[in-house]
């Protein structure tokens, strides 16, 4: 095994949240390094919209600049997945796919999670692109076209109520969820969202070569009809667990993602969760501020044990006299 170093803070994720937090602590002048496999929960979209001053930008060019920020601050990086975490000393050792090893006096997981799609034929291969979740960030680049909302969780009809917004031609496949609740049609109808009948079969792509993206084309259902549609949303399950969060022995909650107070702690002494790791529906902006509330959590941490060491040296001192 390779070790690397030792650092206040090991950063666990290079996505917005986890360079949010090590940008702040880099600022407060924290020894940091940032272990990042280059697997972001975004990389299948074209563009992140909503983050303001970079709106529309790709998410690995988000992530490039968001680097370069930290450049002044000393801030390091190790490319590579995160694999095991054991507890050491002071804090705790984390290791990579590669052999290297690193510790932290702190752990701060931004490792997002993994997105749980509806067993829909298609489904992964339109993902980020046709198959959507979220109108805030995709719904403007798709507005007034023919859109679908997939009924795959019990939020899936609240989900149709808000996409209308974007679209006066929405659809609304109950899947999974039929039949409907009186209340349920009725609002769907009030709001001018059509219903359509019976499962869906699956997701129709454009023909095209299958390693390249390919455009949606419609939904098929059960019946062999097919809606057209330009988008389709759905609200997939979270899964945040990873082999190194159970090394860890993280609470999870019920929702997948890991369970933390209202300042990022988890049920780890000196582990920390940010952005989707936390919250299945963080987005950019929200992710990026979770983090700095939790890196500005963390250093008061780092203050108290650092201003108590001075207290038990300078106590070993006068003891000595």
């Amino acid at each position: 095994m390779d070790t690397q170093g030792r650092y206040d803070v090991v950063i666990v994720g290079g996505g917005v949240s986890g360079l949010s937090a090590a940008l702040v602590l880099g600022r407060a002048r924290r020894n940091v390094v940032v272990i990042d496999a280059g697997t972001p929960r975004n990389a299948p979209a074209d563009a992140a919209y909503g983050f303001v001053t970079r709106d529309g930008t790709a998410p690995g060019q988000l992530v490039a600049l968001a680097r370069q920020d930290l450049a002044p601050y000393g801030v390091e990086f190790l490319d590579a997945g995160a694999e095991t975490a054991r507890e050491v000393t002071e804090g705790w050792s984390v290791t990579t796919a590669d052999g290297r090893s690193v510790e932290g006096r702190h752990l701060v997981l931004a490792t997002g999670l993994r997105d749980v799609l509806p067993a829909v034929p298609g489904a992964r291969e339109a993902w980020g692109r046709g198959l959507l979740q979220c109108p805030y960030c995709h719904g403007w680049e798709v507005r007034d076209q023919p859109l679908g909302v997939l009924g795959s969780s019990p939020a899936s009809l609240d989900q149709a109520l808000l996409v209308r917004q974007w679209s006066p031609d929405v659809t609304f496949f109950p899947h999974t969820l039929e039949p409907l609740s009186t209340d349920g049609e009725r609002r769907l109808r009030a709001r001018g969202v059509r219903i359509a009948e019976g499962r869906v079969e699956g997701l129709v792509l454009e023909d095209g070569d299958d390693d390249a993206p390919r455009a949606l084309r419609g939904v098929r259902l059960e019946d062999g009809t097919v809606q057209p549609c330009t988008a389709v949303f759905c609200e997939p399950a979270a899964d945040a667990a990873l082999p190194l969060i159970d090394d860890l022995g993280c609470e999870m909650r019920d929702d997948g993602c890991v369970a933390t107070n209202d300042i990022g702690r988890t049920s780890v002494d000196g582990v920390w969760a940010v952005g989707n790791a936390a919250d299945p529906a963080a987005q950019l902006v929200p992710a990026a501020g979770d983090a700095y509330r939790v890196a500005v959590a963390v250093n008061a941490m780092l203050v108290q044990a650092d201003c108590a060491a001075c207290l038990d040296a300078e106590e070993a001192v006068s003891g000595g006299i």
